[in-house]
């Protein structure tokens, strides 16, 4: 299965539309979000992927009620797992993901999951060691660095980060 990995949104509807639609189109399976979603009006846009959304709480995620709320009364496909999360598909592929890089350390340096995620950083950076991929997709928000997400492999373990250029893709020539 792919996932798609994504963070930091800060209400940037418009990114993140493009960052879901961009993730659906290329196969994604699933999305994980870690955190600063912020408002709940975000809660549509991965609503409206039709895939499995788990994320997590950010520093800025203003109204953890209504974002919880929310997702277990209208967006179905939405979980929200407090401050950090843990997903396995059964076969042999388990990911954890939170906001903050020390978690993510914590959780990598015990060697249970294949994938560790993070965001808060606004900055794409990844580490494998051993089995375990360590993952900060970068922004979507696209304030400090280029937006995007992260597709990750779970067969293969590999991944690649997916920008979203303003007004599309560049031309090639």
């Amino acid at each position: 299965m792919i996932i798609a990995v994504m963070s930091d949104s800060h209400d940037h509807m418009e990114n993140l539309k493009r960052a879901v639609s961009a993730a659906v189109e290329k196969g994604a399976g699933m999305i994980i979000h870690c955190g600063d979603l912020v408002a709940p009006f975000m809660l549509p846009i991965l609503a409206g992927s039709g895939l499995p959304v788990h994320a997590v709480f950010g520093n800025n995620d203003g109204d953890r009620f209504l974002l919880t709320k929310f997702s277990l009364t209208k967006f179905h496909n939405i979980t929200f797992h407090g401050e950090w999360g843990r997903i396995d598909d059964g076969n042999g592929f388990a990911a954890a993901f939170t906001h903050y890089r020390e978690t993510a350390l914590g959780l990598f340096s015990e060697g249970k999951y294949r994938l560790v995620c993070y965001g808060h950083t606004h900055q794409h950076f990844s580490r494998k060691e051993g089995g375990t991929l360590l993952l900060n997709p970068g922004e979507i928000m696209g304030k400090d660095e280029q937006a995007g997400f992260c597709l990750v492999d779970t067969i293969t373990g590999g991944f690649r980060r997916e920008v979203l250029w303003p007004g599309g893709e560049p031309t090639r020539p």
